[in-house]
């Protein structure tokens, strides 16, 4: 069945009982929440569940959360959206990535708990590796996974009791009960989580779908305990643990959801997604990547996604504080009364009154990655009130993103005609007029504000039959609305200029950890 496109994107949705034909339920683990919902036949998102994801710091650096309580959460939102919207045709997932699960084949209980992806335990581990040859970066789930065992079972004796996998691994096993492996569960994961865990090597014209026995061997990982890596896109098994046992037709890393969910499928479209970080994706197509780490410009290859056997690629750039700096304008300076005033109060002043503020709480990510660079607020006079500083929080925010863009232009070859983005921030409209003026170009809007749950549906849909391809996803995209550039090139380019020497001075202020590098 052929892909009817919507009049009005994101509106609507799925009302009680009517899910309808090519609907499928969506689970979305996020950074901070946990939320089903059905996306139908034309890509609309309704019946909508949500509840926080809880997680623990034991430690400072360490993330950590109870993947046996995230199950149960899981379980219970869907049993909630099916009994709103009714059967659905199939299932399909999204995560963050690189969370790192570990639990036994026989019981299915997790073996301690899981470690978040912003999890730094493993930092030290991580520069010793690199003398061996091996760059790996603590966020990855390698480091993670030889951490838990070298508690759990220092002495690997029980390589064929335990199970390993990203988040998405463990909501497929607690959804299908099926019988992938003797004595266990349903063990799988897709390219796209494989391919950010760092225990996979490319294989033959590229593809990214082999465990790298180098790692796992100087990590002591046995690999019996690895999941099956399956496509993106494509039927796996039926979800026993739902009612009508739908189909799992779909396992996606957010980031390359949202890629779908804002229909930039196509060589050449990108999106940006703004959170409490700032995540940049843009599709290269079916050509692999020359190289497997870090590009010259700051991102690196990923998987878009994988279907019948092939990848689609593309690059990411990375920002490691977006939205987290208006939160510290509201929480810890109390300057506004909440992230969402923060446009009213930057409007109330044209300028920022060449007041500049570097987004680098927790250092830089692209193009630059020092983790000694830290925030910087400059450029301050008597002159400077409230609202400049606010508005030169989200213009700092703003041309942070034009740095991932431009990155990802440079590494991927190729020039983005408009960017597209969702994110809690794409809900401001000083900072996305600020995005695009930064970016020189037009800022299309998600018509949904989280489009990770949208793309997974429609991943899921491509499965099923409900989609005709990734050219009809492309074709049926309508933003919400469209953001120009109010500009001129001239003077795009010279505050550009302006901002990079603010960055510069930004950069290294610990010089220490600027020397680090993964």
């Amino acid at each position: 069945m052929a892909l009817t496109r919507a009049g009005t994107p994101g509106a609507g949705g799925v009302g009680p009982g009517s899910a309808g034909a090519g609907s499928v339920l969506v689970v979305d683990v996020g950074t901070s929440s946990v939320r089903t919902a059905v996306v139908d036949a034309g890509g609309r998102v309704g019946r909508v569940h949500q509840a926080p994801l809880v997680t623990a710091t034991p430690a400072p650096g360490m993330v950590e959360l109870d993947a046996s309580a995230l199950a149960t959460t899981v379980c219970e939102l869907a049993a909630a959206t099916l009994a709103d919207a009714g059967p659905v045709q199939g299932v399909g997932i999204a995560n963050q990535r690189s969370t790192t699960v570990v639990w036994e084949r026989s019981s299915g209980r997790p073996v301690a708990p899981a470690v978040g992806w912003q999890d730094l335990r493993t930092v030290l581990t991580c520069l010793t590796l690199q003398a061996e040859g091996i760059r790996l970066a603590p966020n990855m789930s390698a480091t993670k996974v030889a951490a838990i065992l070298d508690e759990v079972d220092p002495d690997r004796r029980r390589d064929g009791e335990l199970c390993f996998g990203t988040l998405d691994s463990w909501i497929a096993w607690t959804l299908a009960g099926g019988s992938d492996r003797p004595g266990g569960g349903l063990h799988v994961t897709d390219a796209t989580n494989a391919g950010v865990t760092g225990l996979v090597a490319p294989g033959g014209g590229g593809r990214w779908d082999q465990w790298d026995r180098r790692v796992l061997e100087a990590l002591r990982i046995p690999e019996a305990m690895l999941p099956r890596i399956v496509d993106t896109v494509g039927v796996v098994a039926p979800c026993t643990a739902l009612p009508g046992a739908p189909t799992l037709a779909a396992l996606c890393g957010d980031q390359q959801a949202s890629l779908v969910g804002q229909g930039c499928t196509l060589p050449g479209t990108a999106k940006a997604t703004f959170g409490t970080g700032g995540m940049l994706d843009l599709c290269t197509g079916a050509e692999p990547p020359t190289h497997a780490g870090r590009g010259p410009a700051g991102t690196f290859p990923v998987v878009a996604w994988q279907q019948a056997g092939r990848a689609t690629w593309g690059v990411e750039a990375m920002m490691l504080t977006a939205g987290a700096c208006v939160q510290w304008l509201s929480e810890d300076l109390g300057l506004i009364p909440d992230p969402a005033s923060s446009a009213e109060v930057a409007a109330a002043c044209e300028r920022s009154g060449d007041v500049w503020f570097v987004p680098a709480l927790l250092g830089m990510g692209t193009p630059v990655w020092d983790f000694g660079a830290r925030g910087a607020l400059l450029g301050v006079t008597r002159g400077t009130g409230r609202p400049e500083v606010v508005r030169a929080v989200l213009e700092g925010v703003a041309h942070r993103g034009a740095d991932l863009l431009e990155s990802a232009e440079a590494d991927g070859a190729g020039t983005v005609a408009s960017l597209r983005v969702d994110g809690g921030m794409s809900a401001n409209p000083v900072f996305v007029q600020a995005l695009a003026d930064a970016c020189g170009r037009p800022v299309d809007l998600s018509p949904e504000l989280e489009a990770t749950t949208r793309g997974a549906g429609i991943l899921a849909g491509l499965a099923l039959g409900t989609w005709d391809g990734m050219a009809a996803v492309a074709d049926a995209y309508r933003p919400r609305a469209s953001v120009a550039p109010r500009l001129s090139e001239s003077d795009r380019q010279a505050l550009r200029a302006r901002w990079l020497d603010a960055r510069d001075r930004a950069a290294r202020t610990i010089p220490e950890l600027s020397g680090i590098e993964f």
